[in-house]
């Protein structure tokens, strides 16, 4: 099983693709957290998403496709694979469907109205070390700005404010928006599954659509 989740920033991709990958045992290829990770470790490339990352921009094609050939080389890959937040424009796609048993199977379609988007990311908070997110509204912390877990601190990510937002998500129209048609294109010729699925709701019960449509 090789899944691309797909849907605009703040939908829930990285909720749905820790569960999923959990209950159908997949590697979770993502690449934010492939960046942000360059990020905190201050590597040139690091240095270099970031600049793009906080105005809301998208990563060149070149940097994010040889950080997916190499997490694809590693052995947990072999069994399936999710890939959450890649690929985000439709040449990325065609570059993916060339990689050798690597060309993704199904397409799950997440999506949201940009104005509960713009509410999820505002009041988005994460925990470094382990990625975990919590939401000062919808899924707080038990101690607020604290991870449940380690008892440390949580931070509100850079590129989590409005004027962010609103650019991440024209962006995402404009850029990524048209995958959608690569991905029907692909469905329509069964050379593909494509799940659409509205994320509004328990991120709970969402998980429990997702699993049993992928079960079928």
């Amino acid at each position: 099983m090789r899944i691309v989740l797909f849907g605009p920033p703040g939908v829930g991709k990285g909720t749905q693709a820790v569960r999923l990958c959990e209950h159908f045992q997949l590697a979770h290829i993502s690449t934010g957290d492939m960046l942000r990770d360059n990020v905190t470790r201050q590597t040139p490339l690091g240095i270099q998403a970031k600049q793009i990352m906080d105005s809301g921009g998208l990563v060149a094609d070149e940097i994010v496709l040889g950080m997916i050939k190499e997490r694809l080389q590693q052995d947990d890959c072999r069994d399936g694979c999710l890939f959450d937040g890649f690929p985000r424009t439709e040449v990325q796609a065609q570059k993916l469907d060339d990689m050798q048993d690597s060309a993704p199977d199904t397409i799950i379609d997440l999506d949201l109205a940009d104005e509960q988007i713009v509410e999820r990311l505002c009041g988005r908070r994460m925990h470094p070390a382990s990625g975990r997110i919590y939401h000062v509204k919808f899924s707080p912390p038990k101690v607020p700005d604290i991870d449940d877990i380690t008892g440390e601190p949580l931070i509100q990510r850079d590129d989590d404010n409005e004027e962010t937002a609103r650019n991440r998500l024209a962006v995402f129209r404009e850029q990524t928006a048209p995958l959608k048609n690569y991905y029907a294109a692909a469905a329509a010729t069964a050379k593909i599954r494509h799940i659409e699925c509205d994320g509004d709701g328990n991120p709970v019960d969402i998980t429990q659509r997702l699993i049993l449509a992928l079960s079928v």
